[in-house]
């Protein structure tokens, strides 16, 4: 895949913002750090890893909350809310270490986005960053939460589709995924989901 994009990467700066470990983010999530980082979702070595060069002494406290998830999560956050990220050092990490572990992602759950125009494939790797790689419906759904992701992925391997077309499809799938969050009060996703569309719809060559 392409390096992430500049369009891309401030997309997803923009709304991730930098996270506070204090400051949970809510839901399923864990103790979240930089951009988006989730302690939740990651392995004592994988942290270790990411951010032993940056974080110091700070390092073993939060390695106290990494795999804690939803409640687990909220109850420790005020143990770590002393600890303080500097924006340069998240970017850093997210540059350095997020970006290309996520395009990984991006590459194993669309077969084929790697022939996107190169900010196309920045919209995807927003999205894989925001809401995962998995094209497997909640247990707990009804609502086939992940129908658009495998929409996605299937257009992407359509052979028969011209690439406008496929940037096409693509950014009528990321809207249709808003339907997942309208009335919530979640309008940051929903305002996520337009602009990754709109990266998309962006690579489209007018003839």
């Amino acid at each position: 895949m392409e390096p992430l994009t500049e369009k891309a990467q401030q997309l997803i700066f923009d709304f991730e913002g930098l996270d506070q470990p204090g400051d949970w983010p809510g839901g399923a999530s864990g103790i979240t750090i930089g951009i988006g980082y989730d302690l939740g979702y990651v392995t004592t070595d994988e942290f270790q890893e990411d951010w032993a060069d940056i974080l110091g002494p700070d390092l073993n406290t939060l390695k106290t909350v990494v795999g804690l998830k939803g409640t687990q999560a909220k109850a420790q956050a005020s143990s770590v809310a002393k600890i303080k990220i500097k924006l340069t050092d998240a970017e850093k990490v997210f540059v350095e270490r997020s970006a290309p572990n996520y395009a990984q992602q991006t590459a194993k759950a669309f077969p084929g986005v790697d022939a996107l125009p190169a900010d196309a494939q920045g919209a995807l790797i927003s999205l894989v960053y925001n809401r995962g790689a998995s094209m497997t419906d909640s247990s707990s759904s009804n609502n086939h939460n992940r129908s658009e992701m495998r929409a996605i992925r299937d257009i992407i391997a359509n052979d028969g589709l011209s690439m406008n077309d496929k940037l096409t499809q693509i950014a009528a799938q990321l809207r249709s995924m808003k339907r997942l969050w309208e009335g919530q009060g979640m309008d940051g996703l929903l305002k996520r989901r337009e602009a990754e569309a709109q990266l998309v719809e962006s690579c489209i060559v007018v003839v």
